[in-house]
C-alpha cells in the first residue's frame, strides 16, 4: 500500500498506520519523485457483519462488504414480535452481527441499555453460533442526522433512515476499531449461564 503523507508527519500518525522504513531505507515511486511508505496494517476477518441500532419504534439494520471494509445502511425494522425474526433472515450470511449498546457521556448504563442487552442476548440465541457483540453507539444517531442532513435530506425524510444510517456509523466504527487494534470491537455476548453466543 503506497501513503503520501500530506501535511501531518508521519510520527504523529496512529501507530497501526505508522511508516515501517525498508532496511534499505525509503525507496521512490515509479516516477522517481515521492517516497514510498510501507504500513502497518492489521486484517480485518473476512465476511459480512450486520449492525443493529435498537430503538423502541423502529430498529435500524446496516451490512458490510464480505470484505469487512465499509458498512451502508440496509434497512429499517419497525420494533415489534416479528424484529429479532426479521433481523435473523437479514444475519444468515453474516460471520457476526454487532448491536449498539446506547450509554450515557458518562458511560453509565440506563434502561435503554438494559433493553438492548436484552435483545442482544435473546438475539444471540437465536442466532447461535453467529456471535453477537455490544459495542458503545454514543453518538451514532447524532452523527447520522449531522451526515443526512448535509446530504440534503430535510427532517422528514431523515426520520425514515436515520436508524440504518446509525447503524452504519456504529458498524463502520465497529470496522475500524477491529483494523486498528486487530481484535473485533465491543464485548461478545453471553448467553444466561455463561455460554458463548
Amino acid at each position: 500500500m503506497l501513503l503520501r503523507p500530506g501535511s501531518r508527519p508521519a510520527r504523529d500518525w496512529p501507530a497501526a498506520i505508522r511508516p515501517v522504513r525498508r532496511s534499505a531505507g525509503l525507496s521512490s515511486d515509479p516516477v522517481g519523485r515521492a517516497p514510498v511508505l510501507t504500513i502497518r496494517a492489521r486484517l480485518v476477518r473476512e465476511g459480512v457483519r450486520l449492525a443493529v441500532d435498537v430503538g423502541s419504534a423502529r430498529i435500524g439494520v446496516a451490512r458490510s462488504d464480505p470484505g469487512g471494509l465499509l458498512a451502508s445502511p440496509l434497512t429499517v425494522v419497525p420494533a415489534g414480535p416479528g424484529a429479532k425474526g426479521e433481523i435473523v433472515k437479514l444475519a444468515a450470511d453474516a460471520i457476526e452481527v454487532i448491536v449498539g449498546l446506547p450509554t450515557s457521556l458518562s458511560g453509565r448504563e440506563g434502561p435503554a441499555a438494559a433493553g438492548a442487552r436484552t435483545f442482544a442476548e435473546d438475539l444471540a440465541g437465536r442466532l447461535m453460533p453467529i456471535p453477537v457483540r455490544l459495542v458503545d453507539e454514543r453518538f451514532t444517531t447524532t452523527q447520522a442526522h449531522d451526515a443526512l442532513r448535509r446530504g440534503g435530506k430535510d427532517s422528514r425524510a431523515r426520520r425514515q433512515i436515520v436508524d440504518a444510517a446509525a447503524a452504519a456509523v456504529l458498524l463502520q466504527a465497529a470496522l475500524d476499531t477491529e483494523r486498528v487494534t486487530g481484535r473485533p470491537a465491543g464485548q461478545l455476548v453471553t448467553l444466561r449461564g455463561g455460554t458463548p453466543a
